[in-house]
């Protein structure tokens, strides 16, 4: 064989092992990474400017869960939707909170209750550090409650193929390049609603 000639399968490896060894710090990439990789898979759940009509002022994050979306509530009445996968049946946060921390690639510790559940997270017992194979992703809004954190999230995910389902532990999914959207317009002290 040509020394010269790249196989399909040595072009997958040395991207695999480019990709992992740009994941050793735990930082991961700078917010602003471009995610080429992170479609929004089915159309219905693109994010998109839609018109309005709920009560909620300007600056409010609406989360309608049985439609599987996300409102960013704006002026004139409009609002940016973004499409999430929310909580499993009985794991979903419902009510009202603030945004009372937000964070870049943030770190990521399974709760006593999810290892309880779901008994395969406990490998992550000590934590994974921030970085595109962590499962909050490129960024997470911490949804508080009277100054105590909740445990639950709006936050990335490595997983967009989840975004319109019922899956995760109960915290919010965007796709990686929805969540620095929607990051980027939301500061600390944001109001949320999630229905």
């Amino acid at each position: 064989m040509d020394k010269h000639h790249i196989t399909r399968r040595g072009l997958v490896l040395g991207s695999l092992a480019l990709m992992l060894s740009g994941c050793t710090s735990g930082d991961g990439p700078p917010l602003r990474y471009r995610f080429a990789m992170d479609p929004d898979f089915d159309p219905r759940y693109r994010r998109q400017e839609v018109a309005y009509t709920g009560s909620e002022p300007p600056g409010t994050i609406v989360v309608d869960t049985a439609s599987r979306y996300l409102y960013f509530v704006e002026a004139g009445g409009l609002a940016t939707r973004y499409g999430v996968a929310v909580g499993e049946e009985g794991l979903s946060f419902k009510g009202e909170a603030t945004i009372g921390h937000k964070a870049e690639w943030p770190s990521w510790k399974p709760t006593n209750d999810m290892i309880q559940r779901k008994p395969r997270l406990a490998q992550y017992a000590d934590g994974i550090p921030g970085g595109p194979l962590n499962p909050l992703g490129a960024a997470a809004l911490y949804l508080y409650q009277g100054g105590q954190d909740t445990l639950f999230r709006l936050h990335g995910t490595n997983a967009p193929w989840s975004i319109g389902r019922a899956v995760s532990n109960g915290c919010i999914r965007l796709t990686n390049a929805n969540i620095v959207d929607l990051y980027s317009r939301t500061r600390v002290g944001t109001r949320v609603v999630v229905i």
